[in-house]
This record gives C-alpha cells, structure tokens and sequence, in this order.
C-alpha cells in the first residue's frame, strides 16, 4: 500500500485511502486523569478528502483511543464537514455507527431513504445499514462520529455513491434525535449531587443491536453537580457539548471544557460540578459490558426519574 494514503499522529485514527479505520489499541492505556480526556484541537486534525468516496472534504480525528473503555467502543471522532462536502454512503456489518451534527443542518441518509436535519442532532446507523451523510449548506459543519461494534474491529463496505443529489423526505424514514433543551426534564439532587439538572433519555437501549445502550443528554446549571456514581456493567463517554466544570474519576480531579471527551470505565465512579458562568451541557454514550448486561438494563425501570 502507499504510503503516502496513511495519516498517522498521536491520538488520532488512521485514514485509509478516503475510508475511517479505527485507531489501534496502545498496549496500555494511560492512567491518570490528565492524560484518559480527550481534548478537541482543529490543529490537530487530519484534512481528507473522499472519505467513503464521498464529495468535498472535512477534517476529523479521534478524541478517545479505542481501549479508552473496556466495552467496544471503536472510535470517538470530532471534526469539521467543510461546505457541500460529505460521508460517502457505506454499510458497516459488524459494528454500528452515529453521525451527530452540533449546529447547522445536514442531509442524513439511511438505506437509501435522505431527510434534511437541522442541528444538533443525531441519526444512529444500525448494523448492516447503509449510510452516509452530505452539508448542502456554504458554512462548515461541526460533527461528532461515534461507533460501536461487536468487537473493537472497525469493518466497512462503500457503496460509490458521493449522495450529493438525494431527493430529500420531509419526514425522516429512519430513526433520529435533536438535543432539545426544551425536552429536559428537571432532576433535584441527582446521583446525590447539588441543586436541579435538565436530564432526557436521547436513545433508549432497544434502538442498538450491539452493545450500545443508549444516548443522554444532560444539562448542569451553574453552581449544580452529579453526585457519585458506578456502573459496574456500563462504560460512559461524556463529551461536553458546552461549558466549563470539573470530574471526578476515582480518586482524581481535573478541569473540562468544551469539546471535551470523558471516559468513565466499567465501576468507575465518576461526579461532574459546573464551575462556570454558563450551563454545563453534555452528550452522553453509554456501553454495555456484554450482551447480558445490555438485557438487564433493558430490563430494568428506568434507572434516573425526575423527582419534585
């Protein structure tokens, strides 16, 4: 293969020949809290073009290594799709994926079926769907990438279909969310934390056919927090979608801000403060351990309610 169709650098996936492949594992993942955050640097970012044989460019990278949790989280990606430029339409057969756009609007496209979505908001891809996304738009699109798989092997299949003329459904045929603020719901004390949150189930685990179990959206206001909490069968990301604050992971304290990406391992117990001026707003991912855990947490009553 030539080599000059690899990209490589610290922290971020490798490109292959316009397709995304996950990141190698390192060997041992880092330790201490400064070091697990992923932090969002556009510098850092890897300009491609013809990503799945799509149109136009984008930059993008990984803001978490694929061992950043135990369960098969494959990639966390963050970028920029650039002006009528996309993600070609693809299938993966062994993992599933989410493109989350955090402002604008953008075409999503499932099975062949395209719906224009204004952001942000989030369309998952279920296993053996094909997908792919386009920004019709003159403004650069802020973008998140997540995908989750029965392993942490990244598989794809491209279609050669850039999906710059799509007729568009006024009503999406596929599954999709919006980080509406105005869907939260009030939660006093949660987790044993301060004051009231704005909390909403996004996606709900029977959405996932891999160990992918649900989607939040959480809003901290100033001077509000989570209180501890484990999960011995779950692994979380939390990526700050704005705001500043502080988490606790174990035993270590460090400062978050935007763009920031948070993994809390299996029975790691993790509390979040909002030491700024402004809300401290969150996308959470949740993964399960295995598929036996999954079960049980469907399973389950709805593990957070509000309380008045």
């Amino acid at each position: 293969m030539d080599a000059s169709r690899i990209v490589m650098a610290v922290g971020m996936p490798l490109f292959v020949a316009g397709a995304m492949m996950a990141q190698p594992p390192a060997s041992n993942a880092p330790k201490d809290i400064a070091h697990r955050i992923g932090h969002y640097d556009p510098a850092r970012m890897g300009h491609q073009t013809g990503v799945h044989e799509g149109a136009g460019s984008m930059s993008f990278g990984a803001l978490l290594p694929a061992n950043a949790v135990e369960p098969n989280l494959i990639f966390f990606h963050r970028g920029v799709i650039d002006p009528h430029s996309g993600i070609g339409e693809h299938f993966h057969n062994q993992c599933e994926e989410m493109f989350v756009i955090l402002d604008g609007e953008a075409q999503f496209t499932i099975d062949g079926r395209t719906s224009l979505l204004q952001g942000p908001a989030g369309v998952p891809d279920r296993m053996g769907q094909a997908h792919g996304i386009y920004n019709p738009t003159d403004k650069p699109l802020q973008w998140l990438n997540i995908n989750v798989g029965m392993s942490k092997v990244y598989d794809n299949f491209d279609l050669h279909d850039s999906l710059e003329h799509q007729t568009l459904d006024p009503v999406p045929q596929f599954i999709s969310f919006r980080l509406d603020k105005s869907l939260l719901r009030p939660m006093n004390a949660m987790d044993g934390g301060q004051g009231t949150v704005q909390y909403r189930r996004a996606l709900s685990p029977t959405v996932f056919t891999t160990t992918w179990s649900y989607i939040d959206h959480l809003v901290i206001p100033p001077g509000a927090s989570v209180g501890p909490r484990a999960l011995p069968n779950l692994a979380e990301v939390y990526y700050v979608i704005s705001g500043d604050g502080t988490v606790n992971l174990g035993t270590e304290q460090s400062p978050i801000h935007s763009g920031d990406a948070i993994p809390v391992r299996l029975n790691e117990s993790r509390a979040i403060a909002n030491t700024g001026a402004a809300p401290l707003e969150f996308l959470i991912v949740g993964v399960a351990k295995d598929m036996a855990a999954k079960d049980e947490l469907m399973a389950a009553p709805p593990m957070r309610r509000p309380r008045q």
